[in-house]
């Protein structure tokens, strides 16, 4: 038999039609196996496609497909603003290597460069009336996302916390979550308060927004969104979110900043977070409660 050339159409031979197949080929893709074919055929004979149809119908017969695993969630990230240029620009460089379908800043009027350090960063950069809850709600009207992810400027997440996050929400059928809680210090007692709020989330349902609340856009839509609330519209969306299905509280974790508990005290940070959550679950009005939480950047 002559030698093979690399095109299989470069020969025609009256000899009836052989393929070769090296035995190692691992490939299921129908065409590019066909590209290892050399196929013989003499140039003056006629090529029978028929024959070859035959040939090849019973080398390669009907495969099922077999269902490859694609990632088809938009996650939608978004980020209320309030003079937050000190750290904005290094969390939103760490969120951005997460490679999220968009970034949302909303800016509550701020009077330093948070505006221009987020346009130079984010997918959409637009302003509101200050407050978290109605900052979220407007970033959440403009997200084109499937899952919206709330982060706090100063929050960061690894990768394996994002995936984990994906892939849960791809497969588990939750109506949302959030993520365990990491205070980025190496003090023994914010270790310790980290291990609480987490025992705390996984066991009272109380989830505060530094822990990246996540939850489905049209759940999210079904709900009304965050409650029009000065202070602690987090704890209330993440109860009312409890209603619309199972929620998730990922062991992987969000890490948030130390500096409330350095500017104020880790005692009284603490006492005080405690206190107002308290409260608010005993019903007492969020104005009063907002005047006891100051705003530290």
């Amino acid at each position: 038999m002559p030698r093979f050339k690399k095109n299989p159409l470069d020969y025609i031979s009256s000899e009836p039609i052989s393929v070769e197949i090296k035995p190692d080929y691992q490939h299921n893709n129908f065409a590019k196996r066909c590209n290892r074919l050399t196929i013989m055929i003499n140039l003056n004979a006629k090529l029978d496609i028929s024959r070859l149809a035959i040939h090849l119908a019973k080398l390669y017969p009907a495969q099922k497909l077999i269902p490859r695993s694609r990632d088809t969630l938009k996650i939608s990230v978004v980020i209320p603003t309030l003079n937050e240029t000190l750290i904005l620009e290094d969390n939103l460089r760490a969120i951005s290597s997460l490679n999220p379908h968009e970034i949302i800043v909303v800016d509550g009027g701020s009077t330093d460069s948070t505006v221009s350090v987020a346009r130079r960063m984010a997918t959409l950069v637009i302003t509101s009336k200050s407050g978290r809850a109605p900052q979220m709600n407007a970033g959440a009207k403009k997200a084109t996302g499937d899952l919206l992810l709330f982060m706090h400027a100063d929050n960061k997440l690894t990768l394996e916390s994002f995936e984990r996050m994906k892939k849960i929400m791809t497969t588990d059928g939750s109506a949302g979550g959030a993520f365990s809680l990491q205070i980025e210090s190496e003090k023994a007692s914010l270790k310790v308060i980290s291990l609480l709020a987490t025992w705390r989330s996984k066991y009272l349902n109380l989830v505060y927004g530094d822990q990246a609340i996540f939850v489905r856009a049209d759940i999210f839509q079904k709900m009304g969104g965050f409650s029009p609330l000065p202070i602690c519209e987090d704890l209330d969306f993440f109860r009312r979110l409890g209603r619309q299905g199972k929620v998730v509280l990922l062991e992987e974790k969000t890490h948030t900043s130390a500096r409330r508990w350095k500017a104020e005290g880790i005692f009284y940070t603490t006492l005080r977070n405690i206190t107002i959550g308290s409260l608010f679950l005993l019903g007492f009005s969020p104005q009063t409660l907002s005047k006891w939480y100051s705003a530290i950047r």
